[in-house]
């Protein structure tokens, strides 16, 4: 627990910057003024720290079902309709070779005016990458300004964020004409795959998305451009033989996977990065294995790269059956497609800049290797700026933390953004 002094600046900002928050207030008009200052910051750290205390591991099927409730319970104080939408099937390779359907949780959907000519969309994640057997379970005060916990900055302190800013942007004459759509999915921390289809389909026809991933640094700074990332297994089939006897009549699928490894740390070059991650499968040491499971990822920072892959992967695969005399099945591929700044986004990313530095808190932006559902979002034409969220760090480790006081910065960042765009601010 926080004395009363932490607690109010848990929930306000940090002293160094509420002087010049006030001195940049006065660039604002009265009505973006408003909107900024009818965020309330006073429920964000408790929601916050409730939902962190949920495991939300992406496998965490009760955890993501106590979550959605709670978050459809939080999000019905808005106007629209809240729904859970089930997840599309998704198929992935065992480690002995065999397809199974991977099983996700259902994702959360709020629709708010969706006759509105003018639509925006929001999203978020509910899932983390702490299974529900992770010893990181708890939250920990590193200083009056930090907690520390699972979570807290990827991204649920996010999501206290979007309700929030849309909390206050509904106090806004300028909302009524427009509408939006908030999407919290259940598996972007395993790639979005049971969740594609959904992105897809609440993007189209959208002015501009927002995506409340934490900032890229703990200073704000924004991600820019994303490489895309796409995860393979490549299932290899030898022939068993004894190691002593016949191994001559075998065909060596652990070779096999390791020429392929191989074959595809050769295909890297500028802009294309190829991560062999593991080989599953073998035998007893007397038995030539017949089985082996290659996992990989890549990451194209170009379309024209991952097309590239695409072609090179093809022909690997078939020397390789050819040289060793196996067969090889190939499951998966690019689910990330890269996100370059078009100049639609780059209006955006502008208009995101200019309203923080507008509230007394210049960020820039830099480029990253990281992916998120941005990245999706973009590939449907919509200009996004994906790292609205807190500001914090060492996420996907036990140390992660939040910097509380960008709870209520973020909000009131994303407040003005949503009053800008839907008063008439180009893109």
């Amino acid at each position: 627990m926080l004395c009363r002094n932490c607690e109010e600046k848990a929930t306000g900002v940090e002293p160094h910057r509420n002087s010049a928050i006030k001195f940049h207030m006065q660039r604002l008009s009265p009505a973006e003024q408003a909107v900024v200052e009818a965020v309330d910051p006073a429920p964000m750290l408790a929601q916050v720290q409730t939902w962190s205390a949920l495991n939300t591991g992406s496998a965490n099927l009760p955890g993501l079902a106590e979550q959605a409730r709670l978050l459809a319970d939080a999000f019905a104080a808005l106007p629209g309709e809240v729904r859970l939408v089930d997840p599309a099937p998704v198929s992935a390779i065992a480690a002995d070779g065999t397809t199974f359907e991977r099983e996700h949780g259902r994702h959360l959907v709020l629709s708010v005016r969706p006759r509105a000519e003018q639509r925006f969309l929001l999203t978020g994640h509910m899932d983390t990458v702490f299974p529900a057997d992770h010893p990181f379970k708890h939250q920990t005060w590193l200083d009056e300004m930090t907690l520390n916990g699972p979570g807290v900055a990827d991204m649920k302190g996010g999501i206290a964020v979007i309700l929030a800013a849309l909390t206050a942007f509904e106090a806004s004459p300028a909302a009524s004409s427009t509408g939006y759509d908030v999407l919290v999915n259940s598996d972007e921390e395993t790639g979005s795959l049971s969740s594609a289809a959904l992105i897809a389909e609440l993007a189209r026809g959208k002015a501009a998305a927002l995506t409340y991933e934490p900032s890229a640094l703990p200073d704000g700074t924004l991600a820019g451009a994303r490489a895309g990332s796409g995860n393979y297994s490549l299932v290899v089939h030898g022939r068993s033989a004894h190691a002593g006897r016949n191994p001559q009549d075998g065909r060596n699928a652990i070779v096999a996977a390791a020429t392929l490894a191989l074959g595809l740390k050769a295909l890297e070059r500028y802009g294309l990065s190829v991560n062999p991650a593991r080989i599953e499968g073998g035998s007893a040491n007397n038995v030539v294995p017949d089985l082996a499971v290659l996992r990989f990822n890549v990451r194209p920072r170009e379309a024209a790269l991952a097309n590239l892959f695409e072609i090179e992967i093809r022909d690997l695969i078939a020397r390789i059956e050819s040289e060793h005399e196996v067969s090889i099945h190939r499951h998966g591929g690019v689910s990330r497609p890269p996100k370059p700044i078009d100049p639609a986004a780059a209006r955006l990313f502008d208009l995101v800049e200019r309203s923080s530095a507008d509230l007394g808190q210049p960020i820039g932006r830099k480029a990253t290797g990281g992916v998120c559902d941005g990245n999706n979002i973009a590939a449907c034409g919509v200009p996004v700026v994906d790292t609205m969220g807190v500001r914090g760090g060492a996420i996907h480790s036990p140390d992660e933390y939040l910097i509380v006081p960008s709870l209520a910065e973020r909000a009131r960042l994303s407040a003005l953004v949503l009053h800008r765009l839907a008063t008439g601010a180009p893109l």
